[in-house]
């Protein structure tokens, strides 16, 4: 854990290329539907999401603004992120959900390759989060509040 380079806190705000430090990533898309949406959560409290209308096609027309409920904590062996993401955020009328879960960790003690990419699933030679194969953790939307 002492490798790593966690962000410092900072604001709630959404700014681009959280991916270029430390940072989790939810890949969320329907099934038959190649419109999906993006959420990146950093340790330091900030975020990002982006609708996409196909691979890698962002829908410039759809702004997804409700700010996620962000935990992050760090303990002598892991570092746990949290979030909770508004209903409205998602991808509108599903009764399944198809996630792929994504992290890029930044670690401090090398010069080349200071990145790592981690995935449920790597479905192509190169990490490629936004590839349809990776969104393999289906989730069953329910109707009723728990």
């Amino acid at each position: 854990m002492a490798r790593l380079l966690i962000p410092a806190a900072q604001a709630s705000n959404q700014p681009d290329l959280l991916w270029e430090h430390t940072c989790f990533e939810a890949f969320i898309g329907l099934r038959d539907d190649t419109a999906y949406r993006e959420f990146n959560f950093s340790p330091s409290g900030q975020w990002a999401a982006y609708a996409f209308s196909d691979y890698r096609q962002r829908d410039e027309t759809r702004v997804l603004s409700a700010a996620p409920q962000l935990t992050s904590r760090l303990f002598a062996g892991r570092l746990e992120m949290e979030a909770i993401i508004a209903p409205e955020a998602l991808p509108p009328g599903a009764s399944t959900l198809l996630l792929g879960l994504s992290a890029v960790i930044e670690t401090a003690d090398v010069v080349e390759g200071s990145h790592s990419y981690w995935a449920l699933s790597h479905p192509s030679a190169r990490p490629d989060f936004h590839h349809r194969d990776a969104f393999t953790l289906e989730l069953t939307v329910s109707s009723t509040p728990v």
